[in-house]
């Protein structure tokens, strides 16, 4: 089985974690014996109705973290660790192929949610995040820019603050408004940083940043991000980091007033709050007291991220730290978890019905 991102399916067993390409590190298991990744192993032609498990990606960050417990115990020596990915195509999944190849095979798991001109593509990238520095001042696009520069969606996304330490702060859209001139100056001699809207925030909060919303997270964070798929990044300024700006294009896409997307969470049951609704994703927080249970024949894949605690989903374990994949027309679920936490997330025009807490 897999327990965060420490691998031990039996004795023999051993793992290790090494660069696969790029920044991207990944968790590479070298089995004596062949045995399943975790303690259940899909199969890809007649088991896609019960949820499938996304292992870890690791990235790379110059703002990262070293240590990233307790969600991850096993980390690569000296890296500094600032994005651990989920829904990538490159994901290893239960299935015992990347999620990309099982989506190519069987595009009907994603259901209603899928994008129609990305149909083998989960249509969102579910992070989480950990920072000791402030990240770059940027921008994302929406999605005719991305579109027509990148052929790639845009970036809309939302974060939930799951851990703050000091000095605990983002920063979403500017103080006042501001013009084109005026933001590619600032960026250049770095003056932006101070016309930022600068706030504080806590464990529980959510913040929605739409495409355009120039933004930047602070350091001591751990946040759970939801986001269109697509790493379309316009940086703006990186506090002297020797690291490309995106001036031209982040000035075009930038929104040059004060953020007013303000997320308020809607109770929808005891144990289950809204906390983000936008056209491309819903962001739920679950915490069951005994269990949540979700009805068979959801039209549509939800994505499940465990923030907190312990116990069974569908029979199989899980713990902190790991994302699931609920495909669409599964069969009834029932996660036995009492007292864990959860963000779920999933694309539709009204909170899932069949959904409940207990």
């Amino acid at each position: 089985m897999i327990k965060s991102a420490t691998i031990t399916a039996n004795k023999e067993t051993t793992a290790k974690i090494i660069y696969a390409s790029g920044s991207i590190l990944r968790l590479e298991q070298y089995f004596l014996e062949r045995t399943a990744l975790i303690s259940h192993k899909i199969d890809v032609q007649t088991d896609l109705n019960q949820p499938l498990q996304l292992l870890p990606i690791f990235r790379e960050r110059v703002w990262g973290r070293e240590d990233l417990r307790p969600f991850f115990t096993q980390m690569p020596p000296n890296q500094r660790i600032g994005e651990v990915w989920f829904t990538f195509r490159e994901n290893a999944t239960s299935a015992d192929v990347t999620l990309g190849e099982l989506l190519a095979r069987r595009p009907e798991i994603l259901g209603r949610g899928a994008d129609p001109e990305y149909p083998g593509v989960c249509p969102l990238l579910v992070k989480l995040l950990f920072t000791t520095e402030r990240l770059s001042v940027q921008v994302h696009p929406d999605d005719e820019y991305a579109r027509q520069y990148h052929d790639s969606l845009g970036k809309t996304e939302a974060w939930y603050v799951v851990d703050a330490q000091p000095p605990g702060e983002v920063a979403v859209g500017f103080r006042e408004t501001i013009t084109p001139e005026r933001l590619k100056e600032t960026a250049q001699s770095g003056e932006i940083e101070t016309l930022l809207d600068w706030r504080k925030v806590r464990p529980g909060d959510a913040i929605f940043t739409p495409a355009g919303t120039v933004h930047a997270i602070g350091a001591g964070l751990t946040i759970c991000e939801i986001q269109e798929n697509s790493d379309i990044t316009y940086r703006l300024y990186d506090y002297g980091r020797p690291r490309e700006l995106h001036l031209e294009h982040g000035v075009k896409v930038s929104h040059l007033g004060p953020h007013n997307f303000d997320a308020a969470p809607v109770k929808l049951a005891d144990g289950r709050d809204e906390l983000v609704a936008c056209e491309y994703f819903r962001i739920e927080r679950l915490r069951p007291k005994n269990e949540v249970h979700i009805d068979r024949g959801t039209p549509y894949y939800l994505l499940l991220i465990c923030l907190k605690g312990s116990g069974t989903i569908a029979g199989e374990p899980f713990a902190a730290g790991q994302c699931w994949m609920v495909p669409s027309h599964h069969t009834e679920l029932i996660l036995n978890g009492p007292g864990s936490e959860w963000i779920a997330t999933y694309k539709a025009a009204e909170p899932l019905a069949g959904l409940h807490i207990k």
